[in-house]
């Protein structure tokens, strides 16, 4: 019942009977009550006031850049959603370039944003240490709400136009800092983290480096979504980076990622999902009872200093955040500050930051070993992308054969 349509209404005065729409609490007004021309409009009204997410037309000239944020930020919140229900990285990613926006020009017409004003809310990510790749994306992002607008008519189109215009940062040509490029991490400092996570993480952490996958597309790895007919098994992730594009994704476990991936196969539902926190958390408890040297009528038995009601609580299933997390905890345990530096904070601080490794990096090993060992080809086709361009993003390019040429030809 709450989804009804309004009706068409009646207003009787003096002049006449008067047809009208009640939408958001205002009374729009049709024309005679009855006239074809009323009934014409009122349909017209109802089909702009549903496209446009059941609320009234903004009046372009009258809007100012905090209401045009507030009705992007409600179409993108049903928008960029996993097909779970989950939101994207993009939402995120809309919300911190969004934010100088609103702070800055909050107030103004949004007509009257124009390139001045995109390059002084690019000056304050600047001013706020934001990277240049970084800021080159929110910028992009920043036309994507303008152009949003104008496909919801809220703005004319050349106000979008006239952004375009705003060149990105050019690396050398700017006061803005360039981020250091993911490289690849060494085998021997990823295995120095083996004895500080559970057996799922690490088993995440040996997928990612026999098949390249991306973090988010093995933390939801289910048993039903494997196919396991062949020499090679496939895994087609229910859910990936690019599925809104009705992209396909198909990741190859080989012999060797079979190995890691048998213990989790069994006990379990086809559609559970194969590395859980909930179970690693199980799992961790029950270690820690086994090692307990004091009896039991000596101290508290299992379960009894535990919250009834914890805040936070293991999931089903790895996030992309927890399982960085989970691999930040393994190397600070496996990389600890020296003695002659902990009274130091920052200097601890830059410790840790310099002996930290994350999934993303995995990635970048895996696809260097690929470029290196079978070509860019076959680099490609494992890492899922669909240009070979990006593929050399994630690649370092084998220069052992340039080498051997320039040192013949002198």
């Amino acid at each position: 019942m709450a989804n009804r349509d309004p009706k068409y209404r009646r207003q009787s005065s003096s002049s006449g009977d008067r047809a009208f729409v009640e939408l958001d609490g205002d009374r729009v007004y049709l024309g005679p009550h009855g006239s074809p021309e009323s009934r014409q409009r009122y349909y017209q009204v109802l089909s702009e006031w549903n496209a446009n997410g059941r609320r009234q037309v903004v009046d372009p000239v009258a809007i100012t850049i905090a209401e045009l944020v507030a009705l992007f930020w409600r179409h993108a919140k049903t928008y960029y959603r996993k097909p779970d229900g989950r939101p994207t990285s993009t939402l995120g990613n809309y919300r911190a370039a969004l934010r100088p926006v609103r702070r800055l020009y909050g107030r103004a017409i949004a007509t009257d944003f124009g390139p001045r004003a995109l390059k002084a809310v690019r000056q304050d990510m600047i001013d706020c240490a934001w990277s240049r790749g970084t800021i080159n994306q929110a910028v992009n992002l920043i036309r994507g709400v303008f152009r949003w607008a104008v496909a919801e008519e809220l703005i004319a189109c050349d106000v979008h136009t006239a952004l375009l215009s705003v060149a990105p940062l050019r690396q050398g040509r700017t006061s803005a800092r360039d981020s250091i490029p993911v490289a690849p991490v060494s085998d021997s400092v990823v295995e120095a983290v083996k004895p500080y996570v559970s057996p799922q993480v690490w088993a995440l952490v040996e997928l990612q480096r026999l098949t390249a996958a991306r973090p988010g597309e093995l933390v939801i790895m289910r048993l039903i979504d494997i196919d396991m007919t062949g020499r090679v098994w496939t895994y087609t992730p229910q859910t990936h980076k690019n599925s809104y594009r009705s992209q396909q994704r198909t990741i190859y476990v080989g012999p060797r990622a079979q190995e890691v991936v048998r213990p989790f196969l069994s006990g379990r539902p086809v559609e559970a999902f194969m590395f859980s926190p909930a179970e690693a958390e199980v799992e961790r408890r029950a270690a820690i009872h086994a090692s307990r040297e004091t009896p039991l009528s000596y101290g508290n038995r299992p379960g009894t200093n535990c919250k009834r009601r914890p805040s936070k609580q293991p999931g089903d299933c790895y996030t992309t955040d927890s399982y960085r997390r989970a691999i930040i905890y393994g190397c600070d345990r496996a990389f600890p500050p020296p003695d002659d530096i902990r009274d130091d904070p920052a200097v601890v601080k830059q410790w840790r930051k310099e002996h930290r490794w994350h999934p993303h990096q995995l990635r970048h090993s895996a696809a260097t070993m690929l470029r290196k060992e079978f070509g860019l080809e076959a680099a490609q086709l494992l890492l899922g992308h669909v240009h070979a361009d990006v593929t050399q993003v994630y690649a370092e390019v084998n220069h052992t054969k340039a080498l051997e040429v320039a040192e013949k030809i002198g």
